[in-house]
């Protein structure tokens, strides 16, 4: 059996190989350079997707980390700060992941450049943060965006306008891989180009592909020539992902045998994050755990609030020297996803993807340091938005501080229905963002619209039914409040 299965592994690498060497025929010059190089990475990618056998982990050799692996924020803040500043942030490079489009928001074109604030968007507001920095301390911070084929073009347009800030903007561009039919495990696309029936043949493979892009960019060794030693890496989605200066002074100020060269910020699980990846030990080692490679019997276990506290933020810092050094010994491994799709025409693949928390395990002294919740804020639904458009943060140079008026840190939950999804209907329905200071809980379903100044506060609830509308009147103050179809208003 195991042999036949040698067989038939060592035929679809055959397969593939010949038919990745027909698509670099359909290309010539730099495209097909850049293909190779891609295909280089996704044939290693395949190769490990042919000999993994059953789930990547096995449950029972999974530890809780020990105590020092998973340091408390407030003790790495408690250390101070230097007089010098400026030298620590002088060997950061910020990197922002910037290959996703706002299609689940029903925005076009790269997520980064949807408005959050004040006509600001995640990438003027990132720029803002990082040139405060630059000016503040003296000091030059870049701002380094991994794009996706997705993103590239309209991100570059965009950049001009930041010609004259305080702030070197560099960009790289994740690779391009094929998606492989699900059943010959062969690739859908019939040339290289991006249009036509191949527009759908091709995908970004996760925020993983950061080492290898970035590495073979040529943009780290620049930076490392420049003096530069860490990244601080973070979706350009989480407007809590801020440059933190305690973090940084902790990693900068370790003797060189202990460098950290990772860090993971997580943040305490709340029923919301049940989903999250979490950290583990595993083989004596420190591992990020994903709800992906969780053995199904053992899913509820992973969501439990009490066995796994905290979960990945995806805010990251990583040292550049390690990363050259792991490219370059091939020693950068993560365990693959394997993402089912169904493309316009019905047809089922899959894609290859790995993700960058993943590789904590090939870095040297890596470390979780437990942050605040404030650290983690990222916008992915109208609902996010509402939170971060409302009078519950102010606007500071570029970052998000939540309102001191409100009494107490956590943010409400909101969940608006799917009447507000896309971004523009959203903006139609609210005349103006109403005053959540005192919300708890606000649900919002059908055809419903805010006047005015409205005030929410305690729990609120807001459901008109099918061929109902609700209006809710401008300057009206909903407090611990169901308004259903009639639009009769109820104590709750």
């Amino acid at each position: 059996m195991a042999q036949f299965q040698e067989i038939m592994r060592q035929q679809l690498e055959g397969s593939m190989q010949a038919e990745l060497q027909k698509l670099l025929g359909t290309a010539s010059g730099s495209e097909k350079e850049v293909a190779k190089k891609n295909f280089e990475g996704f044939t290693n990618l395949f190769q490990r997707f042919l000999q993994v056998k059953g789930p990547s982990v096995e449950w029972v050799k999974i530890q809780r980390p020990p105590e020092d692996s998973i340091q408390p924020y407030d003790k790495i803040a408690a250390r101070g700060l230097p007089d010098s500043v400026a030298d620590s942030l002088n060997k950061l490079v910020v990197v922002k992941l910037n290959g996703g489009l706002g299609t689940s928001m029903g925005c076009k074109g790269p997520k980064s450049l949807i408005s959050v604030r004040n006509e600001n968007t995640f990438l003027d507001l990132t720029v803002q943060q990082i040139e405060h920095l630059n000016k503040t301390y003296n000091t030059d911070v870049p701002l380094v965006l991994m794009n996706s084929f997705n993103t590239d073009e309209d991100t570059k347009k965009i950049l001009q306008k930041y010609t004259h800030h305080r702030v070197r903007i560099h960009t790289f561009n994740q690779s391009r891989y094929p998606r492989i039919n699900k059943e010959s495990l062969l690739p859908v696309a019939t040339s290289l180009s991006m249009s036509g029936q191949n527009a759908e043949a091709w995908y970004p493979p996760g925020h993983g592909d950061i080492y290898a892009s970035f590495y073979n960019s040529g943009l780290l060794d620049q930076l490392i020539a420049q003096g530069k030693e860490y990244i601080f890496v973070s979706n350009i989605d989480n407007l809590g992902a801020t440059v933190d200066l305690h973090i940084l002074h902790h990693l900068v100020s370790q003797p060189n045998g202990k460098r950290c060269e990772f860090v993971m910020e997580v943040t305490d699980k709340t029923r919301a994050d049940v989903k999250g990846g979490t950290l583990i030990t595993y083989d004596g080692k420190l591992r990020l755990l994903e709800i992906a490679q969780v053995p199904k019997a053992h899913v509820d276990e992973f969501k439990s609030v009490s066995k796994f506290k905290i979960f990945n933020t995806n805010n990251l810092w990583i040292s550049l020297p390690a990363i050259k050094r792991l490219q370059e010994k091939t020693a950068m491994d993560m365990e693959i996803i394997v993402n089912p799709k169904t493309l316009d025409g019905g047809q089922n693949v899959i894609q290859l993807e790995t993700a960058v928390g993943a590789a904590i395990k090939c870095f040297d002294n890596a470390m979780g340091i437990n942050v605040p919740r404030s650290r983690f804020l990222p916008v992915k639904t109208t609902s996010d938005l509402l939170l971060v458009m409302s009078n519950l943060y102010s606007l500071d140079a570029g970052s998000l501080t939540m309102s001191p008026k409100r009494e107490f840190p956590t943010t409400p939950h909101v969940k608006l229905g799917s009447s507000f999804t896309k971004v523009q209907e959203y903006l139609t329905r609210l005349e103006s963002i109403p005053d959540i200071l005192e919300l708890d809980h606000l649900t919002v379903s059908g055809d419903v619209t805010f006047g005015k100044n409205v005030s929410l506060k305690g729990t609120v609830i807001i459901i008109a039914n099918h061929g109902d509308r609700i209006d809710i009147p401008a300057g009206s103050m909903l407090e611990n409040k169901i308004v259903s179809g009639n639009l009769r208003i109820l104590d709750h």
